[in-house]
């Protein structure tokens, strides 16, 4: 089975389990954070164990509304973290606005230094959407919901830029999930200003992404761990 099929596969048996919005919402009033860990793997929780800190900042991109299946979540909910969440598909990113009060949400696609501000287009797939090269793969998200397929045209923008204009002074955690996209995503960011602590970066295809992303960041970050079969966490160095 190939990865981005057994996520699909991980992602239907959570989705219909329903960490969902309203409950956790509920058990939160009554003071209990038992459904306010919402990523997938328990990734979150693992997460606040090694970064135990609290007022941390964050970026994620591939935000989606906000909670479902957010890694950053539960740290801006319980441990007062903010920051920066990333998401093209407008309907998500109005869902992730009012979800996230704490934090700047921006609705772009993330890319290459050499085409920020050009338009992208985005193939909708719910907890699948991805640029357009990617229909099929989106289609397979929409088998988690019944949604209609459609396509929308975003402002692509390179990282470093809405971390300039969002005024990070300072990033903890940087979570990519992007369906493939990651490294045109790590295009964007000037390591020389804007290095994460820790970066969360999603591989669907781990045996061939994860050796492009080791050799870029070599000799600034290194492995601290593997969060799932297809999320590695970097450390950076020193």
């Amino acid at each position: 089975m190939s990865g981005s099929r057994a996520l699909l596969q991980a992602r239907r048996l959570f989705y219909n389990r329903g960490g969902h919005w309203r409950r956790a919402k509920l058990f939160e009033a009554l003071g209990s954070e038992r459904f306010s860990r919402p990523a997938l793997f328990g990734m979150d929780a693992r997460l606040t164990e090694i970064m135990p800190w609290e007022g941390g900042t964050f970026v994620e991109a591939g935000a989606h509304d906000g909670f479902t299946q957010s890694n950053s979540y539960f740290l801006e909910h319980a441990r007062g973290w903010s920051g920066l969440l990333v998401e093209p598909v407008p309907e998500l990113h109005a869902l992730c606005e009012r979800r996230r009060p704490r934090s700047r949400v921006v609705h772009s696609a993330l890319v290459a230094p050499e085409h920020d501000s050009e338009p992208i287009e985005i193939h909708f797939g719910d907890l699948m959407s991805t640029v357009a090269a990617g229909a099929e793969h989106a289609a397979g998200g929409l088998a988690l919901t019944g949604r209609t397929a459609y396509t929308v045209e975003v402002p692509g923008r390179a990282l470093s830029s809405l971390i300039d204009e969002a005024g990070l002074a300072r990033i903890d955690l940087l979570v990519l999930d992007l369906e493939g996209a990651e490294l045109d995503a790590l295009a964007g960011l000037d390591f020389d200003r804007h290095a994460p602590g820790h970066m969360l970066i999603e591989t669907l295809e781990r045996e061939h992404q994860q050796p492009k992303l080791d050799a870029l960041l070599a000799g600034r970050y290194e492995v601290a761990e593997l969060l799932s079969d297809y999320d590695v966490l970097y450390r950076l160095r020193g």
